[in-house]
């Protein structure tokens, strides 16, 4: 299996940065896509940002020009740069990853880090 550890989270001000980081371990050759979702209270986890086994990323439109989704060649860390934030972008960020284990694609996530944007 793999296992996924978050970290970079904060409080920063509307208009400052930070710059996500998942580590990466366990069965990471098997690694397929690599992503970043949120989720606030009382709603859904959603995408945020992914990088496919290919190195195309996808972004949700609230998050693009601002968020940049990026990893490692060994699949073992993905980052998530975030510019310009906004209050709007508070939430738990979690990492993600499916890899192909034991016959099939199978997710994994992250415990979750915290991003508040506040002045």
């Amino acid at each position: 299996q793999v296992q996924l550890v978050e970290s970079g989270g904060g409080l920063v001000q509307p208009g400052g940065s930070l710059r996500l980081s998942c580590a990466a371990s366990g069965s990471t050759a098997r690694i397929n896509t690599m992503g970043w979702y949120r989720q606030v209270p009382g709603a859904q986890r959603t995408l945020v940002a992914r990088i496919s086994e290919s190195g195309v990323t996808n972004y949700v439109e609230s998050v693009k020009g601002r968020f940049t989704i990026s990893r490692n060649n060994a699949k073992t860390a993905v980052y998530l740069q975030m510019d310009s934030l906004k209050p709007e972008d508070t939430a738990i960020y979690y990492c993600n990853v499916d890899a192909y284990i034991s016959g099939s694609f199978r997710d994994y996530w992250g415990q979750g880090t915290q991003v508040a944007v506040s002045s």
